[in-house]
């Protein structure tokens, strides 16, 4: 019988960077997540490379059929307005009781024209429907429809400067999430403002919230109202990073 071998830590952290490096190393990709080089973050790394290397660029997540649509469920903090919540936002409750006339989304930092538009500037500029399927971490998955403008006219309008690296997405209920240009410019990247033939529930993210279809559901960040564009990543100062969460997630 073969003597058991004690592996050490480092061995093992090397043994789980050989799969990146060799993805890297090949050719196969020559992006690297603004992550990179923290242990930590390791999956942010394979993810990026590998889903960077086996996809187009702008390859697009399957659509489905209306009959696909199922029952959506809303996890966690269904109305960031509600005065029984621990930290409930005052800003967002004023703007529902106003059926969200007054609300307006900034688009700010590396932009020719910083802009600010209220919702019906977003429902004028073109837009896009599409039947796509939720992927949550928490593990459950839904199919809904929904509409708004690409993230991309929103940007042609504000005019992203060359230097631009990264789209911030800020809400009304302090969550904010970062991805890159090439999410951020992606024909299936939204804003939306309507679900199911209807308007955006407010358990959903009404008036506004983005469609990232192409990483999992907690990077579509839910009461969008301020859009950051950057050539820096925005790191865990302004609480992006979470702790056990990946900036990258793609799927």
């Amino acid at each position: 019988m073969r003597k058991p071998v004690a592996i050490t830590r480092r061995q093992a952290l090397l043994a789980g960077l050989m799969p990146v490096g060799s993805l890297i190393l090949t050719g196969c990709s020559k992006e690297l997540p603004p992550t990179y080089g923290h242990i930590l973050r390791m999956g942010d790394t394979f993810t990026y490379a590998a889903h960077h290397a086996l996809l187009p660029k702008q390859a697009l997540v399957k659509e489905f059929s209306r009959n696909d649509i199922s029952s959506f469920p809303a996890i966690g903090v269904t109305d960031p307005g509600d005065p029984k919540i621990r930290r409930p936002s005052h800003a967002y409750r004023a703007l529902q009781r106003d059926g969200f006339r007054d609300f307006r989304l900034s688009v700010d930092g590396l932009v020719a024209k910083p802009t600010s538009l209220s919702l019906s500037d977003l429902q004028r500029l073109p837009s896009r429907t599409q039947i796509t399927k939720h992927m949550c971490e928490e593990g459950w998955t839904a199919i809904a429809e929904w509409t708004g403008v690409p993230l991309s006219r929103v940007l042609d309008v504000a005019g992203v400067q060359p230097a631009a690296r990264f789209v911030t997405f800020l809400s009304l209920d302090g969550r904010a999430e970062s991805i890159d240009m090439l999410d951020a410019l992606h024909p299936q990247t939204l804003l939306a403002y309507g679900m199911n033939g209807a308007e955006i529930p407010v358990r959903h993210g009404a008036p506004v919230r983005a469609r990232v279809e192409r990483q999992m559901g907690y990077k579509s960040v839910k009461y969008v109202q301020q859009i950051v564009v950057s050539d820096t990543f925005p790191d865990s100062s302004t609480g992006i990073i979470k702790a056990g969460w990946a900036w990258y997630a793609g799927i």
